[in-house]
């Protein structure tokens, strides 16, 4: 359900104060707008724009968007993030997506199936959907801002938060509330190493696997986790 609807979803601290500098203010803890000094949810402001419309008045009906709705261009300003700086996250959230609660897994076991099965478990170097089997998305973790730094979100470890690639590309730059998503807890990394201990073995049984540049790199890093 949209945040802008009458019967919109509860918004967080952090959202309330971004729109109320977009000129937003709060009824009843949904997003609402003020229209000639009148609190009006933002459907009701496309409503009134678009009856202006029907009237062919389009000078009128921008006028409405532009005071009332207008739009605000996003600028990202997120951070590329090491493989050990990934590593240290996945380690941190105990391989577990924060974003639905489910298992995640050490992506270079995932490329040890493939190295062995490239046509039943085929990797693509750019995931193609169509060529890269849906586990290198669904299972393979990546890092996330939990409020978008696109939004004002800080570029700090209490900020981020392990998720699938999968769940990284539907996020984007929305909050958690607009998708009507919760963030989990994070895991225990001595309970559940996301295949670490199982990937570390598979490699040390046949170091030609340490051939592959994206095994290798994630062996050096798993092998490290495990040291520690």
């Amino acid at each position: 359900m949209s945040l802008g609807s009458k019967s919109g979803k509860k918004i967080s601290e952090s959202f309330l104060v971004r729109n109320i500098m977009l000129n937003g203010i709060i009824k009843n803890n949904y997003i609402c707008i003020r229209l000639n000094g009148k609190i009006m949810g933002k459907i009701d402001v496309i409503e009134q724009a678009a009856n202006m419309l029907l009237q062919k008045n389009v000078i009128k009906a921008g006028m409405i968007i532009e005071t009332d709705y207008p739009f605000h261009k996003l600028t990202a300003h997120g951070r590329n993030y090491t493989d050990k700086e990934k590593m240290a996250q996945f380690v941190r959230d105990g391989f577990i997506d924060r974003y639905s609660g489910q298992k995640l897994i050490n992506p270079g076991i995932l490329k040890v199936l493939s190295y062995y099965m490239p046509e039943t478990f085929p990797y693509h170097a750019h995931w193609k959907m169509e060529e890269c089997h849906n586990a290198y998305w669904e299972f393979v973790p990546t890092v996330d801002h939990i409020y978008p730094v696109a939004l004002g979100g800080a570029d700090i470890m209490e900020n981020l938060a392990t998720t699938s690639m999968l769940h990284n590309a539907i996020k984007s730059n929305w909050t958690l509330e607009q998708l009507n998503w919760k963030l989990y807890d994070a895991g225990d990394y001595c309970e559940y190493d996301g295949l670490t201990g199982l990937f570390i073995k598979l490699v040390e049984a046949d170091k030609e696997l340490l051939k592959d540049t994206y095994i290798k790199r994630w062996y050096r890093l798993s092998v490290m986790v495990e040291s520690e």
